[in-house]
């Protein structure tokens, strides 16, 4: 298995097996926290091989820098069939989040794990903006 994609966005679709991803991004701008993001979603894309045929465990983890969950897991199924010939059977996945709270700045983390190994990880950083002062 290998991990074709793996990103955070605004939003994503997928169309007869093509991702349409909008706005990827790794940092959100807040003027205090805690902060709530309203919409995102988390989008994965992932190669398997004739050989790994069969059901996987995909596992979606969000935590803080200190290793903490800000909110449950996702984990799903996913029965991997390629059709007769195939050389590789793509599966994509999206997983949309509302209402995201995030309570402090810094950095916090987006974790892939396929059938209990992690795969890969996101960063996401919340960072301080001070308000525009207009002169009086």
């Amino acid at each position: 298995m290998k991990v074709s994609l793996f990103t955070l966005c605004d939003a994503a679709t997928e169309w007869y097996g093509k991702l349409n991803i909008l706005g990827p991004f790794d940092t959100i701008y807040s003027p205090q926290t805690p902060t709530v993001h309203p919409a995102c979603a988390v989008v994965t894309s992932l190669k398997f091989e004739p050989i790994e045929e069969g059901i996987h465990r995909i596992k979606l983890r969000f935590g803080d820098a200190d290793g903490r969950e800000i909110l449950q897991a996702v984990e799903m199924q996913l029965n991997v069939i390629l059709p007769p010939g195939a050389q590789y059977l793509t599966a994509n996945s999206i997983f949309n989040l509302q209402q995201l709270k995030l309570p402090r700045f810094g950095e916090y983390s987006v974790d892939l794990a396929v059938d209990g190994k992690q795969e890969g990880s996101l960063s996401l950083f919340v960072q301080e903006v001070k308000p525009n002062r207009m002169a009086a």
